[in-house]
């Protein structure tokens, strides 16, 4: 038997029926869907590298797409938080402070993962048939598995803590 006794405490905290938070919900799950259904697409058809020329023109393109997306995830992510109830208890200084070093440390993982895998690296080039030379296992692959997941997850934790 499950104990759902913490789950029904977190959803006093989480109104769900919220619209804002419906959306939010729903753009941090299609974003990944969306990509990937993509991705594979084009890996079995070519058909965004014919229709675009190249591959590599294809695929600066889905990360276009992917970035426009991630700005609209975030921002239905912002709209869903400002819209939540708070946590009395959690309304204090060093929670805010945490929150901006827990931020702070996803961003340094994102954004060095970038720097290390490159723009094609990042947006799903391998789907294309642009390939890296050697596998990436400097900093931060050298320190986590998947360090792009980890930090953007560290940074809508911290985001939610602010």
């Amino acid at each position: 038997q499950v104990d759902v006794a913490a789950m029904v405490r977190l959803f006093g905290y989480v109104d769900v029926t919220d619209t804002g938070f419906i959306v939010a919900v729903l753009s941090i799950a299609f974003n990944p869907l969306f990509w990937n259904v993509v991705a594979r697409w084009e890996h079995k058809t070519r058909a965004l590298s014919q229709v675009f020329g190249s591959p590599h023109a294809a695929c600066y393109c889905l990360g276009a797409v992917i970035l426009v997306l991630n700005c609209v995830r975030s921002h239905c992510f912002t709209e869903a938080m400002k819209s939540q109830p708070k946590l009395e208890g959690w309304d204090y200084h060093w929670t805010y402070y945490s929150g901006l070093a827990i931020s702070a440390v996803g961003t340094l993982f994102v954004i060095s993962s970038f720097l290390a895998l490159g723009f094609t690296g990042t947006f799903l080039g391998d789907y294309f048939g642009i390939l890296m030379e050697e596998k990436v296992t400097s900093f931060p692959f050298s320190v986590l598995d998947n360090p792009m997941y980890w930090g953007s997850t560290a940074i809508y934790l911290g985001w939610s803590l602010m």
